[in-house]
């Protein structure tokens, strides 16, 4: 291979081999990607929070690596863009949403004096600006997160734009812990189960309405 020196040039060049001398590999596209994409963050994140060690974190990372590369490989056998285009792309949007670190072109600032608080407003200031078309804040929250992280994700954006949080339900006394906190989420679920109820909808069913209440529809 070309770039047996340049570990990621030589994954690129495996890809394309493998794109060009295997079936299975050969016959993929962006369509079936999906599912694996979603499953390998997964195992990345399961790995995390179960401690499950540096060998095993950097085998996740690079299953995540694999369907970043194939999906750039994909779309460079039809002409569109390829892997260095992907990485360009994200250094200018981090240099572009990190001026408190960079200038424009991409020299270190003299000082950097923001706060967390500053920085948010920045990047959230850069990204409106960057889409305009996306008028609410809760635009461009993914439809196809999980209920509870997409939940957790309109709150967030609902707070930073100091619009009410009010979800219409009753409060509830929060557990001191994620252990504790994770139990009663449990209980919910199996509670709304044997109800004939299912959580999930539910859930998609309260955010629908939040939005509506904030002016917004999913």
């Amino acid at each position: 291979m070309a770039n047996e020196d340049n570990a990621v040039g030589a994954l690129v060049d495996c890809i394309s081999e493998l794109r060009a001398h295997c079936p299975w590999m050969g016959a993929l596209t962006h369509e079936s990607l999906v599912e694996y994409l979603l499953e390998e963050a997964y195992e990345v994140a399961e790995t995390i929070e179960t401690a499950g060690g540096d060998a095993e974190l950097k085998s996740e990372l690079g299953d995540v690596l694999l369907q970043v590369v194939l999906h750039a490989r994909l779309a460079e056998e039809r002409g569109a863009f390829d892997l260095d285009d992907v990485a360009r792309a994200l250094m200018a949007k981090m240099i572009r949403r990190n001026p408190h670190v960079f200038r424009p072109d991409g020299s270190l600032q003299d000082s950097f004096p923001a706060t967390v608080e500053e920085i948010v407003l920045k990047w959230d200031a850069v990204k409106k600006a960057e889409k305009p078309e996306h008028g609410h804040v809760f635009d461009g929250v993914p439809a196809a997160l999980p209920a509870l992280a997409r939940a957790q994700k309109l709150l967030d954006r609902a707070e930073r734009a100091n619009l009410a949080a009010d979800t219409g339900g009753a409060a509830v006394e929060i557990p001191a812990t994620e252990t504790e906190l994770g139990d009663l989420l449990f209980g919910i679920v199996a509670g709304a189960r044997a109800g004939g109820l299912d959580a999930e909808r539910a859930l998609r069913g309260a955010l629908r309405r939040f939005q509506d209440s904030n002016g917004s529809r999913p």
